[in-house]
């Protein structure tokens, strides 16, 4: 049954954000799993298959970034949808997010939690009835 799931791969190494985004979707439907770190990113978005990534810029070891950008060059993970979700607001920041492929880019300053979740079902085609911005 739980097939029908769509997986989040949450990275985020503030651990009690972390735990609230997690609760946060899983109350919503989502088989959530969170990572800490850009390695742990990495190796899990291999094995667990995500359906999208919430992705955490300022991380220690491997940068959000580079992580994005490892992802989108691995032909495994290329096609995984990446919302970065980041303290950084400065518009070169989005633009290097951008150009690295990711699909969305969320300042945690600037949204709450329902934002975060309503890009994450947008992202997945998941809200029906949407006017489309195309």
């Amino acid at each position: 049954m739980d097939e029908t799931k769509k997986k989040i791969l949450l990275v985020e190494d503030d651990e009690a954000l972390a735990q609230v985004y997690k609760s946060r979707l899983e109350i919503e439907g989502f088989d959530t799993m969170w990572v800490g770190n850009g390695e742990e990113a990495l190796s899990s978005a291999m094995q667990y298959k995500p359906d999208l990534i919430l992705l955490d810029a300022m991380m220690p070891k491997i940068s959000g970034f580079d992580v994005l950008d490892i992802l989108r060059n691995t032909p495994e993970t290329a096609h995984i949808r990446v919302i970065m979700l980041t303290a950084l607001s400065q518009p070169k920041d989005k633009e290097r997010a951008e150009s690295l492929g990711v699909d969305d880019y969320l300042v945690k300053s600037q949204v709450v939690i329902g934002d975060v979740v309503e890009r994450v079902k947008h992202h997945l085609g998941m809200l029906k009835d949407e006017p489309t911005e195309e």
